[in-house]
């Protein structure tokens, strides 16, 4: 490995009116490797990689490029210097070609304008390089987010980029496509290419990096080779105490049955679902990306439409397409994209707490915003929410916080059943500890909990059972103690059934 980083930060530090974000933090990106970035929400991860790309500068310290004092006085001018950062979510023009996109700004030219052909082989050649299949002509839209991110990144390749910063670039992935990323970046590592990885799975950093700088409370704790430490040493340098058990699953007694579907279809969606969920049970619906567990998930919830089949919550029959009578009923739904679906982002935080609910505040044909704000206060404290003051917008929290958020704004309502769909994607790993100690709360005192994940070690640690989803069909239902990952993903790929 060349000893001479091509990128590093020296005692950097930056803060936010108040907020020290992050303080005297140093980190060397050398070429020919991929660096891993750890820590909890909110230990200062992202703005790092603000700093490195020049969205923010320093309060502090230096940044260096090839050893040597640089001031970005921009993200155009640190994609000049060759930094780019490929985003969990890319944001591409949606109408222009794969390669327009490429090459925005910058297309090739002849004597009769943009030289489309020459644009075309450029594309080409990078995708060659990056290994994968992709047609340079084809449309944006309609791109999966894996096949937006390669775009991203043979984008960063045409502006000669030596570092490239990955930012929770597989939380929106299927496992053949953070393989497929991994390849690329291991292609780019070889390359002499300086990779920094950020991310929340602990095993992807463990299989791809090989060094790890862990922040915590936006202070720089270590950096270790991978080989040097155990998944369990990092997360106690990410946490700074020994974790409680990540899956604090407690044994309840199981009541009435709370939650009923049956034979549940939604033409070219899903088929013949049926199952029950019992008050104090937490039952685990798994399967792979695209088997429909979402969709069984919004149409139970009345978000879509289902052509035949009935949902039943404590023995009443819900009406077809109806969110109102669903909450009306019991039912509570914890969305897969918080952001989107879950939360108003420029609302205030107690604003977002009391939306599921306002009629529970209201005082006369007005909001009460005391008792607004009381009762956000109290979920506040109950879920452990990190934030300076509640009428602070949302969008300032983590991502963890954020889903503490959506889920407190469920929990004031005091459902019979709740629905989580990837409760813990994309939170760190003592938030995740929190997430599940809640449900497991939630299900000894009695409320019927649905959890859709598509991490089989949340699944197997937390579920009292395992139904799984294949192709929209239930293709099997395990007990706690049959299920096991080989066989949970046996009837996933439809390998067998149970």
């Amino acid at each position: 490995m060349d000893q001479t980083p091509v990128l590093s930060l020296s005692q950097v530090s930056k803060a936010f009116g108040a907020v020290r974000a992050v303080r005297e933090v140093s980190l060397d990106l050398h070429p020919g490797e991929v660096h891993a970035l750890a820590g909890e929400n909110g230990a200062g991860k992202s703005t790092l990689v603000k700093i490195l790309s020049g969205v923010h500068r320093p309060d502090s310290g230096s940044v260096l490029l090839d050893g040597e004092p640089v001031e970005f006085a921009g993200p155009a001018d640190a994609q000049r210097a060759g930094v780019a950062v490929i985003y969990q979510e890319p944001t591409l023009f949606p109408d222009l070609s794969v390669m327009e996109n490429i090459f925005m700004g910058r297309q090739p030219r002849s004597r009769f304008g943009i030289d489309r052909r020459a644009m075309r082989a450029g594309a080409a050649e990078l995708f060659e390089r990056l290994g994968v299949r992709l047609d340079p002509g084809r449309p944006a839209r309609g791109l999966s987010i894996a096949d937006q991110q390669l775009v991203e990144i043979a984008k960063a390749l045409s502006r000669q980029a030596r570092v490239l910063i990955m930012d929770e670039p597989t939380a929106a992935l299927s496992g053949k496509e953070v393989a497929r990323l991994f390849g690329v970046a291991k292609a780019l590592r070889e390359q002499g290419c300086a990779l920094l990885f950020v991310s929340h799975r602990l095993e992807e950093m463990f299989e791809l990096c090989r060094r790890v700088t862990t922040l915590r409370d936006g202070t720089f704790v270590a950096t270790d080779l991978i080989d040097d430490i155990t998944p369990d040493d990092l997360v106690r340098r990410m946490v700074g105490r020994e974790l409680e058990a990540l899956f604090p699953k407690q044994e309840t007694d199981t009541g009435e049955v709370a939650l009923r579907v049956s034979r549940l279809t939604r033409e070219g969606v899903f088929t013949d679902v049926s199952f029950e969920v019992r008050r104090g049970e937490i039952v685990a619906l798994a399967g792979l990306v695209g088997a429909g567990r979402s969709e069984v998930a919004r149409a139970v919830f009345g978000i879509d439409r289902w052509d035949a089949g009935s949902v039943q919550v404590d023995g009443r029959r819900l009406r077809r397409a109806s969110p109102t009578a669903a909450m009306a009923a019991g039912l509570a739904l914890v969305p897969e994209d918080r952001r989107q679906q879950g939360l108003v982002m420029d609302l205030s935080i107690e604003r977002n707490i009391g939306l599921a609910g306002l009629a529970d505040v209201r005082k006369g044909p007005l909001i009460s915003r005391p008792a607004e704000r009381e009762r956000a206060k109290d979920w506040a404290v109950r879920l452990r929410l990190k934030f300076a003051k509640l009428t602070d917008p949302v969008n300032v929290l983590s991502g963890g916080n954020q889903q503490k958020v959506v889920l407190a704004k469920w929990l004031a309502r005091r459902p019979s059943v709740l629905i989580v769909d990837e409760p813990t994607r994309g939170i760190d790993v003592g938030t995740k500890a929190e997430v599940h100690r809640l449900l497991s709360e939630l299900a000894g005192n009695g409320v019927a909990v649905l959890m859709i994940s598509s991490e089989l070690p949340e699944v197997l640690g937390m579920a009292d059972r395992v139904l799984v989803m294949h192709e929209g069909r239930l293709a099997a239902e395990f007990a706690r103690a049959d299920a096991t990952e080989e066989s949970v993903m046996a009837a996933a790929t439809g390998r067998s059934t149970a």
